[in-house]
């Protein structure tokens, strides 16, 4: 800390009679706490016509409106509050949540719903209510200071929702808490008293209140200024090695998951997405990694546990949001947008690295929850399901046995031995499913088919969710946060290309452009949330890296361009927004946002990554794809300013980890070899670039003069080439594409033709050593109207992707390869057609000598067979 010893314990000794009158320490019931002990759940009643109504009755978020009603005289978080505050000196009391949680809903009910409470705040406090949700800034700044003001008074760090904090007028922080009941309960102090102690220390200790509140507001400043503390560090991959081990050393081996401690064995679990997809990663580089065996035990046997266990859903599909035990049976139930959008891909990922079917179904699970639970119908993605009913928790999940058997009939045994039910309940509100053993277990103990079976249970999971489907409906969030839907965009795009589901695919496209359409001004800049047909809030870093992440999934899952100039048109704007010219790396919030007490730059990931990660990972990819250096440039002073956060907490930080090992895969100087061309892109054929022979011009030109650019040649079509290894081969196969880029109004024909008298788009080569290309592989065309034909014709626009098989004969060995490309098209538009070209890329290349290693190399371009 920066201040002065003597001067912060005299202003520490003014905020400790806030807990130190009290026999114990503020209570923190928040999101993270195990196992917290509930109040008794109020009696159910009729509902009563409400007798107050407030100024959030004028918000769209649906946790401000829970609170429209409550005697509280609420503010919305503006100029408002503020100027009051001013004017009649009062504290501000700031109170922050959202509408899934849980101890929220609690504090709701028994003390914002109390009269005598809220004449009391109305009378002495400025009140203001905050959704989290729509303003992380605010949250994030003083969940930073409440960290800070318990650091001060000497008590437990931590923190959790719902935050309590107040404020001086100047909306500068002082003291604060979480939950707080209506009566002393346990040592903990009751909200009426904490109010009084506070309304006593400002009357009567202002000037000292104050100083207090500056020093824990200057530290809150200080705290978010060291986190982008530059220190030069050199980029290599020890950094990424160091940063999985650190996630591997925290590995539970007895029942999966990470972030374990023996300290506190039976904290709760996290799905922590952000550090599984680091381990995913590692796993893909196995190469250069020592650390890919190890990460491929932690990886899936976390993915394992928390698909058998009660976090997920196994009627619904979809994951909760965190389980309250070691074993991952009893999860904390709201459902978040966020988790599923990463868990979508990592399970889809893993089904790709594995072809293990439990990962598939999960993925499809969870993709099918959101299609049908949290997807609105101009096509944007819900942000949660609540986790009560009627004030209980988990109710709406859980089940007793009676109501199983009458539900199940004879189906109940081999249902009950699947899912645990003949365990001891776990729950206070009855059983939740997970799996206990497997079905090639369970099917050989009753000596029947694993087929069989899980039809069998299947048919009765689809019995319970008919049921369950009748119970009163779960709260849902149904505001549209564009940051959220880049995370599900991203993970069901990953999912549909991976498990060849173009509906999925389909469904993350329409969310796309809801939010291109709906949620941006006429600038293109973007709203942070959008609900009841209106958008508003300027968007956060957040909201620009995971929409631009998302895009770029849609770009790879289609092949389209349209997502991919979507993702630099936002990149471009997100640098002239958020970019710190001076220190490098990435604000959180834009260059004329309000001014709060600090302005943040975060490093860390949490149950979402943050911002600068994903930006870095954004940039090295668009780096790549488009071959514009500016982009890894910025991807180079992001990483260079968190370089202290990268080596001493990697374990913290496991997306920019990610980041340094994908930098490190696309070096600057391209010797995995590329020559740049006008497109944007890079044909990355050979190891060294004094190996490409010249590139012929035909390849960029492609069109003839004379339409309508007087004096120019357009250029319609151009192209790259990719290899799939660094050197051919002898004796084996490699892979080639071809990506074409169409201009705009422009298109090319099918292969097959239709009409069948039309040009097909074709691909061939021509080979000194007698290399042949098999297995050509043409992207689907999609229907073009045209006036005089009876029948659309089916063409490719904007990009196409032909891929193709190279056999490359043993007796090339050693040798060099002198390889021709050829692509022949025709380009038309809407009325006219120039005549068939043919253009060709020629290189020298060095086939592998025997036991001569082959790298593999540019394999986004190899992942799909389809979607072009």
């Amino acid at each position: 800390m920066d201040w002065n010893p003597t001067s912060l314990r005299r202003y520490a000794l003014i905020l400790c009679l806030l807990v130190i009158s009290s026999s114990g320490s503020p209570r923190m019931l928040s999101a993270s706490e195990e196992n917290p002990q509930e109040p008794k759940q109020e009696a159910k009643s009729a509902p009563q016509e409400k007798q107050f109504t407030n100024r959030l009755a004028k918000e769209t978020s649906p946790y401000l409106l829970l609170h429209q009603h409550n005697p509280v005289d609420w503010y919305p978080w503006g100029p408002e509050a503020f100027e009051k505050a001013k004017q009649e000196n009062k504290v501000i009391f700031l109170s922050v949540g959202y509408s899934s949680c849980y101890w929220c809903h609690v504090m709701e009910r028994l003390v914002f719903e109390d009269p005598k409470i809220a004449k009391y705040m109305n009378e002495n406090f400025v009140n203001i209510k905050v959704d989290r949700e729509e303003r992380p800034d605010i949250d994030d700044i003083y969940m930073t200071s409440l960290s800070v003001y318990f650091h001060l008074i000497g008590a437990p760090s931590g923190g959790g929702w719902p935050l309590s904090m107040f404020l001086t007028p100047d909306r500068e922080p002082f003291a604060g808490g979480t939950y707080f009941p209506p009566t002393d309960q346990g040592g903990q102090m009751s909200f009426p008293r904490v109010l009084q102690k506070v309304h006593q220390l400002w009357g009567e200790n202002k000037e000292q209140v104050q100083q207090s509140a500056t020093i824990i507001a200057k530290e809150v400043a200080r705290l978010q200024q060291e986190e982008g503390a530059k220190e030069a560090i050199p980029l290599e991959n020890r950094l990424v090695i160091a940063g999985v081990r650190s996630i591997n050393a925290s590995y539970d081996a007895e029942y999966g998951g990470i972030d374990f401690s023996e300290v506190t064995p039976n904290a709760p679990k996290f799905p922590t997405s952000s550090k599984l997809v680091l381990l995913q990663y590692d796993i893909q580089a196995a190469e250069q990694n020592p650390t890919s065996a190890e990460s491929a035990k932690v990886l899936y046997h976390t993915l394992d546990a928390m698909a058998n266990g009660g976090i997920y859903d196994h009627l619904g599909g979809g994951f909760h949001r965190y389980s309250t035990d070691r074993y991952w049976h009893v999860p904390h139930f709201e459902k978040m947008l966020y988790d599923n959008g990463q868990l979508a891909g990592l399970y889809a990922r893993a089904f790709e690295q594995t072809g293990k079917p439990q990962y598939k179904q999960v993925s499809e699970g969870i993709v099918d929850f959101v299609l049908r639970e949290l997807t609105d119908p101009q096509g944007g993605f819900y942000s949660a399901l609540d986790a009560e009913t009627d004030g209980v928790e988990g109710e709406h999940y859980a089940w007793s046995q009676e109501e199983l058997k009458t539900i199940l009939g004879e189906d109940y045994p081999l249902f009950a031995e699947f899912y645990g039910l003949n365990e001891p309940v776990r729950f206070d509100h009855g059983y939740v499913l997970h799996r206990v053993t497997t079905l090639e277990k369970l099917a050989e103990k009753h000596n029947t088919g694993a087929d069989e079976l899980a039809s069998q249970l299947a048919e009765s999971r689809q019995k319970l969710h008919a049921v369950r489907n009748q119970r009163k409906p779960l709260l849902k969030d149904d505001k549209i946060l564009t940051s959220w839907n880049g995370l599900m965009i991203e993970g069901m795009a990953t999912a549909g290309r991976v498990l060849k589901r173009p509906d999925y695919t389909s469904a993350a496209e329409k969310a796309a452009q809801f939010i291109l359409d709906q949620m941006r001004d006429k600038e293109g800049h973007l709203y942070r949330s959008y609900r009841s047909g209106e958008a508003h809030l300027n968007a956060y870093l957040d909201d620009y890296a995971f929409f631009t992440q998302g895009l770029l999934a849609l770009h790879q899952a289609t092949g389209k361009q349209q997502w991919l100039d979507e993702a630099r048109k936002l990149t471009d704007l997100q640098i002239t927004l958020f970019w710190d010219q001076k220190e490098h790396g990435f604000f959180f919030t834009t260059h004329d946002h309000e001014q709060l007490i600090a302005r943040t730059k975060n490093a860390y990931d949490a149950a979402i990554p943050s911002g600068n990660s994903i930006s870095a990972r954004n940039l090295i990819q668009l780096s790549e794809l488009t071959g514009e250096a500016r982009y890894r440039q910025h991807a180079d002073e992001t990483l260079q300013l968190f370089g202290r956060v990268i080596k001493r907490y990697p374990n913290r930080c496991a997306q920019l980890v990610q980041a340094v090992g994908e930098y490190l895969q696309t070096p600057a100087d391209q010797k995995q070899s590329a020559v740049s061309l006008s497109t944007g892109g890079f044909v990355e054929l050979v190891e060294a670039p004094d190996q490409l022979v010249s590139v012929n011009p035909g390849l960029e030109l492609l069109a003839a003069a004379g339409l309508g650019q007087t004096g120019q040649q357009k250029k319609l079509v151009k192209a790259n080439a990719y290899l799939s290894v660094d050197k051919l081969p002898a004796g084996k196969k490699c892979k080639v594409a071809i990506v074409l880029t169409i201009e705009d109004g422009w298109h090319i024909n099918q292969n097959p033709s239709s009409p069948d008298f039309l040009v097909p788009t074709t691909f061939s080569i021509k080979s000194a050593q007698n290399i042949k290309l098999t297995d050509i592989k043409y992207p689907a065309g999609h229907k073009f109207e045209v006036a005089g034909f009876d029948e659309p014709l089916l063409v490719y626009e904007k990009q196409a992707i032909i891929r193709g098989t190279l056999e490359i004969p043993a007796s090339a060995a050693g040798k060099e390869e002198a390889l021709e490309l050829n692509i022949k098209y025709q380009a038309c538009n809407d009325q006219t057609c120039i005549r068939p070209t043919t253009v060709s890329l020629k290189g020298k290349f060095k086939v592998a000598a025997s036991g001569e290693a082959v790298r593999q190399v540019n394999q986004k371009w190899f992942k799909t067979e389809s979607g072009n």
